[in-house]
């Protein structure tokens, strides 16, 4: 099934305005009848009667079978009929788990949808054991039989898929095991991940007289008014350290039971099975990460000392970071003033990017109105090819809910363009799966940069800088936390103190001295939600940012052709590892020189910030 990318970078989750509310027309929340036309749809029901029921029936049919299938003489021909209805049933699954998350995430204080969730999960987890023979077994036949049979047609179909099956043949276990891991997922880790969303869903913030949902207390970090930033800052601090004894056994227990895990499977490093199911090697993450960790003071450091100039200051307290500039007037951009800015700007590039991307918003294929228990943050989801993506944002006005709304509908074409290739490999690894979304950020940006009047480039600048140090040094930070954390945990539970001062640790280091970091933002790791749900997932995010920054460079040389090589790269979903992707571009993410590119469009930005303020 499908997973839910979420877009987390600490204060980038918006809420809806009640003043922009009343001034046009009620935002958008998606139609989910596509998928099915409610929970009690009868649909629904049939559909996962039959799931349960094919399950079963494909495990009676091929279980302990398939070595002897591989050695006929139509081998190729039979295992490629296996994998097509191997391929509807993952079709199948995929539609009923992302009706079921899509309607939790719609509200997840809603005991109702939260038991329809629940339920569904485990009767997906209880089908789908049944299906975890399949790759085991696959995986224990020999190379050279499935390689032979895997090179003919028409089975050479699925040859990518079958690749990076036997990547995973190593990390696998006993079937039994196996099967262990997957039913107890439920009660385990799935168990923990829904306790966190239904936490953070259910908290409220106390600002003066008001009692905020996470998502608008931290909207007030960008408020124009200082003494509103504070607050929302020590409201947020106050609450989490409330709840901090749950966090931290959410944390201690997720990250116990991924030791448990790859220590069975054998993995070597915390990070090892990320990388995996990321399809890159390690020394290219670990080369990525040394890359920014020492563009720390040329960025990051930089960056924040120039801000603090600004507000006339020699540091800035952490609530300050994302305040908007002085002097800097307030900008309330419309919500069909957003979608005429991202479809212009996507059109500019391609009208077919342009016109798949219209397609969400006459469709009905986006969720962007702030409800108070609606998931915060943004996230596109692909649900299955046979159906179509879906986009969920909180929406305010603010020109940074407009390049959320650029990057989750970047997701959404990319999974659109991925979708022919079925649900075995439409799927894209997370390295690559930011590539359309930054780049349709940055698309939506320069647009917007070059209509600037010459008082609103500096504030635009310096908008798209933090923006930028959100998704490469930030998440880099989470990453070096996350690994911090994970290997602590190895020798013992931890303290929430402690894991605050691995957290202040690596933030300190990253922001730089023109960043004082005060009493409560300790806490400030329990709502990241990438760490519960994901771990090691975000330092995608800097891969992909980075990967892009080196992508438009190229596009702004006007190279013939890479349009189409663009949505050739979209179009390969999961079917090709990143340097076979990024070979027409004339790059390479094994060359340790690929990760200055990126780095060096952050540091012009800064350069051209300075030369403004000299």
């Amino acid at each position: 099934m499908s997973s839910f990318s979420r877009r987390s970078m600490d204060v980038s989750v918006h809420a809806a305005d009640a003043s922009a509310a009343a001034t046009e027309p009620a935002l958008p929340e998606w139609n989910l009848a596509d998928l099915y036309a409610g929970m009690d749809a009868p649909a629904f029901a049939a559909d996962m009667e039959k799931a349960a029921a094919e399950c079963e029936a494909f495990a009676a049919d091929y279980r302990g079978k398939l070595d002897a299938m591989l050695r006929a003489p139509d081998a190729s021909q039979r295992l490629f009929d296996v994998l097509k209805r191997y391929e509807a049933l993952d079709d199948l699954l995929g539609r009923i788990g992302s009706y079921a998350g899509l309607v939790y995430f719609g509200d997840t204080s809603d005991p109702r949808r939260a038991k329809f969730h629940g339920d569904a999960q485990e009767k997906l987890t209880a089908a789908t054991t049944h299906l975890l023979f399949f790759a085991l077994e696959l995986n224990r036949i020999d190379d050279s039989i499935l390689d032979a049979a895997a090179g003919q047609k028409p089975l050479s179909h699925y040859k990518p898929w079958i690749d990076d099956l036997r990547r995973d043949k190593p990390y696998q276990l006993e079937d039994r095991v196996e099967q262990l891991f997957h039913e107890k997922y439920v009660s385990g880790a799935g168990a923990w991940n829904r306790l966190f969303d239904e936490t953070i869903a259910a908290l409220r913030f106390k600002i003066g007289d008001e009692e905020l949902p996470l998502a608008r207390t931290l909207n007030l970090m960008q408020d124009a008014d200082g003494a509103r930033r504070k607050a929302a800052a020590e409201a947020v601090g106050v609450t989490l350290k409330a709840n901090l004894r749950t966090f931290a056994l959410i944390a201690n227990t997720l990250a116990k039971d991924k030791e448990i895990s790859d220590r069975w499977r054998g993995f070597k490093d915390i990070a090892d099975s990320r990388h995996l199911a990321n399809r890159v090697e390690r020394e290219v993450v670990d080369a990525m990460v040394a890359a920014v960790r020492a563009a720390y003071p040329r960025l990051s450091h930089r960056y924040y000392k120039l801000k603090a100039k600004w507000f006339g200051r020699e540091e800035l307290d952490y609530w300050d970071r994302s305040a908007p500039l002085p002097d800097t007037p307030t900008q309330t951009i419309r919500w069909d003033e957003a979608r005429d800015t991202v479809l212009s700007a996507y059109g500019a590039f391609s009208p077919d990017m342009a016109k798949i991307a219209k397609r969400f918003f006459d469709e009905n294929w986006i969720d962007a109105a702030m409800r108070p228990c609606k998931s915060p943050g943004a996230f596109a989801h692909p649900t299955s090819p046979s159906v179509h993506p879906y986009v969920l944002v909180n929406y305010q006005g603010k020109p940074r809910d407009v390049m959320t709304l650029a990057h989750e509908l970047g997701h959404g074409v990319h999974q659109v363009l991925a979708g022919h290739n079925g649900a075995l490999m439409a799927p894209t690894p997370l390295t690559l799966a930011e590539t359309a979304s930054v780049f349709g950020e940055m698309l939506t940006f320069r647009k917007l940069l070059k209509a600037a009047a010459p008082d609103q480039r500096r504030a635009m600048l310096a908008s798209k800088v933090e923006d930028m140090l959100n998704t490469v040094v930030r998440q880099i930070a989470f990453y070096s936390f996350e690994r911090k954390l994970h290997a602590a945990r190895r020798e013992s539970e931890l303290t929430a103190d402690q894991i605050g001062e691995l957290w202040m640790s690596v933030q300190g280091e990253s922001f730089g001295p023109a960043i004082k970091l005060g009493p409560g933002y300790e806490t400030f790791w329990a709502y990241i939600p990438h760490f519960i749900h994901s771990p090691f997932y975000v330092y995608a995010y800097a891969f992909g940012d980075c990967l892009v920054n080196s992508l438009y460079g190229v596009y702004e040389k006007a190279a013939d052709g890479f349009v189409e090589k663009y949505f050739a790269m979209l179009s390969a979903g999961g079917t090709k590892h990143h340097s076979e992707l990024l070979a027409p571009f004339g790059l390479d993410a094994r060359d340790p020189a690929f990760w200055q590119i990126g780095l060096s469009m952050i540091e012009g930005m800064i350069v051209e910030l300075e030369g403004m303020t000299a």
